[in-house]
């Protein structure tokens, strides 16, 4: 694993390829607890809760989730939460502004005028297709929006959207949420396990939700519950690995989101300063549940 053979004294060093100022790690994490948002509740959901069936399908994932700046790509390890650098992008025309992986561990980025595939240990870009995509992707595992295979989806602000990662043609499914809401950063998925969406408030002065993580239907789109805010601004990336949800942010952080009995915990990673991330993204293969 190319990425994890790096330090986090030898990341201090390379943080400045993110272009961020330094920022200081919060104190102590937050605890909030889950409501409803006015989604449609048990919708193509699974709850708040995990099955217990395993990743399904053959490929077994190592323990990584990944997550990026504009320019770069790096990787966590969520049972010892070492971060590393994997590369700089390659091949890619513009910043890329998210990316998603599949139950095969591929990773697709996105970038304001194309898709890309993304090699996960050189991290260079081969188009896939030219046009506008949204800064929240995700895969969604087969027999959710099609019987067969992972659909790759995500946000234009409330519109649930899916992607074709032949064509790049893009679709909408379902309605626009309507409320006060929308996407804030990104979205993830597991087989046997939920769907999260990290949301904000639309208008910032009116709201209460600077940075929401939410269940929703990876059917419709809808949401189902709202965990209420995370303590964290700018959560522009979300992986999950084993029961847990991980969040990134444009200011550098990174930090582990904990559900139990519908209450949301958060918890600091030590992350060295000048990191800027712009999104993440983990395998749809990911244990729903700790091994």
């Amino acid at each position: 694993m190319k990425a994890l053979g790096f330090s986090l004294g030898f990341l201090v060093a390379l943080g400045c390829a993110a272009g961020s100022d330094d920022e200081t790690l919060p104190s102590g994490g937050s605890s909030t607890g889950g409501s409803s948002a006015g989604g449609q509740s048990g919708e193509g959901g699974a709850g708040a809760g995990f099955e217990t069936g395993g990743s399904g399908g053959g490929y077994v994932p190592e323990p990584e989730v990944f997550g990026h700046s504009r320019t770069t790509l790096y990787r966590l390890n969520p049972e010892t939460k070492d971060v590393g650098i994997v590369a700089n992008f390659s091949g890619c025309a513009d910043d890329i502004i998210d990316i998603a992986i599949d139950g095969q561990g591929v990773i697709f980025g996105a970038t304001d005028t194309a898709l890309y595939r993304i090699d996960k240990e050189s991290a260079t870009c081969t188009l896939v297709s030219e046009g506008a995509y949204p800064n929240s992707l995700s895969f969604v595992p087969a027999g959710t929006l099609d019987p067969n295979v992972e659909a790759l989806v995500g946000y234009l602000d409330d519109q649930y959207i899916r992607i074709d990662v032949s064509t790049g043609d893009v679709t909408e499914i379902g309605s626009p949420w309507n409320n006060t809401y929308v996407s804030s950063g990104d979205i993830v998925s597991v087989k046997n396990g939920p769907t999260f969406l990290t949301i904000k408030d639309a208008d910032p002065d009116t709201g209460d939700c600077g940075d929401c993580l939410v269940e929703i239907s990876p059917v419709t789109g809808a949401i189902i519950r709202n965990f209420q805010d995370v303590g964290y601004a700018k959560v522009f990336g979300a992986a999950f690995w084993a029961g847990s949800v991980y969040g990134f942010t444009n200011d550098g952080d990174i930090f582990e989101m904990v559900i139990e009995n519908n209450q949301l915990t958060t918890i600091p990673i030590a992350t060295p300063n000048g990191l800027s991330f712009w999104g993440a993204g983990s395998t749809t293969s990911a244990p729903p549940v700790p091994e």
